[in-house]
């Protein structure tokens, strides 16, 4: 058997420079960003500039030479109104998941740390009876700790990537008016830095976090990898707290603001007259910014832990082969390094010169991203692992070679990449569903709702065969690591994916703030057009994270059902069938509860907003001010109150189940949500997104078909409204959310299997005494 080529020292040197220079390099494109200058004066330096971006010297000089210092000026307030509402509300959100963060950890340590009644002995170890490992109390210690960080390094990723979007919102604004290539450019660099500061953080503190708890564990992995679970754990349940919470405010603001202000008010989207318009981009930052940082974190996180328990009882634990042992780190390492080069093909290589370029170059990203990362995925495979080896697979150990993992992570990679490409085709305005979709609006919303949901079940057949084709191959190679890795492929590309992902909202931002400073038509239709491709790429950064959680629920689950020596789940079985038909309706009671928010949310907004209207004199015709600060704070209390509930449905339940029912019972209840969450999360999403992108396909008009269905104020344009309004919780809050449910029961539950597996299902036993 070949040993590995790569030595463990150079693995240990590897790894943190391939994070320091993932940081580095954001760093460096927030720098290019800051040099687009918030003050007039350093502005108007550049209003002669000769033709660039395909936009002449007279467009040019019009729109920055006059009202110029004005404009300026509108944008850094609007701007700064934006970071302080965004910035208020984390804050508040951050008091309250503190709370829920320091009572589950003391739960953690309660619960594994009475696994041996709080012993300080050694104990045999789980897969392993003859080697003694570290006692459960240190367990109980180190999952709590790793918990902590994880939720920290969760809440410090979505903070930073909300006050990055806040700082560049306006500055693609003001880019806009040198050409549509100069607001793509500001942009795209802007998301680069959230990108990579998320992808370069969690691998940094994940290595750290592994050196630090080695120094106590020291040949004990098994014990040092369960321990680190907990890091997954705390990654994903700040995660649901950021995508729900975020969700409900972004989606209250953005649903009174449509409903009042475009249908019954006809006045645009960001008219600075709406008093909701404020809340609403504020909300783009905290929910599609914040809770999608946080949530592709957990995702990180928790593929990168699923393997890393798995390879802990593999041989590669059980020798102490630490290079092949951070096999998912070095993938990741690689990763950041090959979106570091696809990033130049955006911001460097290429330029935009019109707005039909902007979708391709967004498009381009993810292929060169995916060509680039097969090629390093081969490198890393085949010098960091032996040419055999084995992988633990329920009980036994499967003989595996370095080449078919490889090809597991390849897998991952590339249907990542199919269900991109596919929720694309569903919600882009440039293919015929969502033509089809507009085109309904022509009878009214009734038909458009119809054609909408049947668009969203249909889009979810291609990814689910993707799914199952990566689940098929990468288990019949690698068995549940094999799943794992598959996982992390698929999120190998994080860096580019969540660039892609933020910019949608930042050109979105930049829109709003182009309409509140009462810019040209022509700025708006550059800013909407950014806008309209950001969409499209938001819809495909959804898709990733949906496909991405289904892979790292089920290592998961895998993990889970080793840790708790189960030795087949049978749903032939009352207790394993009873648990996967409760968990086939989880999914489905977690988006009630998260629509009905959205809905009672927005039914205070439309209350307040139609009360303004009524109410300020001269509103309408823009003589007076909104009272921007009561539509901010509805949202913000709103929120904060109605995340709680759906929250602590998806903590307590595999609680409550393990506890009483047994991990037999559990096991179902992961398969059952796995099953049915994966499905509704990717038909929600893909409905809501195909909604929205009907309603701007009539608005742009840029097509015969568009301009037959428009304009603004048609009864077409607005039926699309109403349609763009239903999906609105559809695509930013149910959807996303319920990713997040199925990989946050799984990993609660492997954390938490020493005590189910010791003392679970205590219904059970006190009642049909453990039969």
């Amino acid at each position: 058997m070949r040993v590995a080529m790569l030595s463990d020292m150079l693995t240990e040197v590897l790894i943190p420079v391939a994070a320091v220079v993932g940081i580095f390099f954001s760093l460096l494109q927030w720098y290019f960003v800051s040099k687009v200058k918030m003050s007039p004066e350093k502005q108007t330096r550049g209003a002669h500039d000769h033709g660039k971006n395909g936009y002449s010297d007279r467009l040019i000089e019009e729109e920055e030479g006059i009202n110029d210092h004005n404009v300026v000026v509108k944008c850094a307030e609007i701007q700064s109104a934006i970071s302080e509402g965004a910035t208020s509300f984390l804050f508040t959100e951050y008091k309250y998941v503190g709370i829920f963060m320091v009572v589950f950890a003391i739960l953690i340590f309660i619960f594994l740390g009475s696994v041996e009644g709080f012993s300080t002995k050694s104990q045999p170890c789980t897969y392993s009876k003859d080697r003694t490992c570290k006692p459960a109390l240190a367990n109980a210690i180190f999952s709590t700790l790793s918990f902590l960080l994880g939720a920290v390094t969760s809440i410090v990723s979505g903070f930073l990537g909300m006050k990055i979007a806040t700082y560049a919102n306006a500055r693609t604004t003001l880019e806009a008016r040198k050409g549509v290539g100069k607001a793509f450019i500001a942009a795209f660099r802007s998301g680069a830095v959230m990108g990579f500061l998320l992808a370069a953080n969690g691998l940094l503190v994940l290595y750290i976090a592994i050196n630090i708890f080695k120094l106590y564990y020291g040949d004990d992995w098994e014990g040092l990898f369960e321990a680190i679970t907990g890091y997954g754990l705390g990654g994903s349940s700040m995660a649901l707290f950021g995508r729900v919470g975020g969700g409900i405010y972004t989606k209250a603001a953005d649903v009174g603001a449509d409903l009042v202000g475009k249908v019954e008010r006809n006045i645009p989207e960001d008219d600075p007259r709406n008093p909701a318009v404020i809340a609403d981009n504020v909300g783009d930052n905290v929910g599609d910014i914040a809770g999608m940082g946080s949530d592709l974190f957990g995702s990180y996180a928790e593929s990168s832990c699923a393997a890393l328990v798995v390879a802990s009882i593999s041989s590669f634990g059980i020798n102490h082969e630490l290079t092949a042992m951070l096999y998912p780190l070095l993938i990741s390492s690689m990763g950041i390094i090959v979106c570091l080069v696809t990033t130049l093909f955006a911001t460097d290589l290429f330029e935009i010169k019109a707005v039909k370029e902007i979708e391709p170059a967004l498009k381009r990203q993810l292929i060169i991203s995916t060509a680039l990362m097969t090629v390093g995925i081969a490198i890393v495979s085949f010098i960091a692992l032996p040419s055999t080896f084995t992988i633990f697979n329920f009980g036994a150990q499967k003989a595996v070679k370095n080449w078919e993992l490889f090809f597991c992570v390849a897998i991952g990679l590339w249907a990542g990449l199919v269900i991109g490409f596919v929720t694309e085709y569903y919600t882009s305005n440039a293919y015929s569903p969502v033509q089809d979709v507009a085109d309904s609006c022509k009878t009214g919303a009734a038909t458009n709702v119809i054609f909408g949901l049947a668009l969203g079940y249909k889009s979810v057949i291609i990814p689910i065969f993707a799914i199952a084709v990566s689940i098929f191959v990468s288990f019949s190679f690698a068995a549940m690591y094999g799943i794992a890795v598959a996982a992390l492929g698929m999120l190998s590309t994080i860096a580019t994916g969540l660039a892609i992902d933020a910019y949608g909202p930042i050109s979105d931002n930049a829109g709003g703030i182009a309409e509140m400073a009462g810019m040209s038509h022509r700025i708006r239709e550059r800013t909407d057009a950014l806008d309209a491709a950001g969409n499209t790429t938001a819809a495909i950064g959804k898709g990733f994270a949906i496909g991405s959680a289904a892979l790292v629920s089920l290592a998961l689950f895998g993990a889970f059902v080793s840790r708790a020596a189960i030795s087949t789940v049978d749903v032939l079985t009352p207790k394993v069938f009873i648990g996967l038909i409760i968990g086939a309706m989880l999914p489905y009671w977690f988006s009630a509860m998260t629509m009905k928010s959205v809905g009672s949310a927005a039914l205070e907004m439309v209350q307040e907003v139609r009360r303004q209207f009524n109410s300020i004199p001269g509103l309408m015709e823009g003589s007076a001010k909104p009272d921007y600060a009561t539509c901010v704070k509805i949202s913000t209390d709103a929120s904060i109150k109605e995340m709680i509930p759906p929250g602590a449905l998806v903590m307590l339940t595999p609680l409550v189940v393990g506890t009483f029912f047994g991990v037999e019972t559990l096991s179902g209840v992961l398969a059952g949500s796995l099953v049915s969450g994966v499905q509704i999360a990717i038909s929600a999403s893909n409905t809501g997104g195909a909604w929205d992108n009907a309603k701007k396909y009539i608005e742009a008009g840029a097509s015969d078909q568009a301009r037959s269905l428009g304009p603004k104020g048609s009864d077409a344009h607005k039926a699309a409204v109403i349609g763009d309004t239903i999906g609105d919780p559809l695509k930013d809050t149910s959807g996303p959310s319920l990713n997040i449910l199925i990989k946050l029961m799984a990993v609660e539950s492997l954390v938490f299997a020493p005590f189910f597996a010791t003392h679970g299902g205590l219904l059970f036993k006190i009642f049909w005494n453990g039969k």
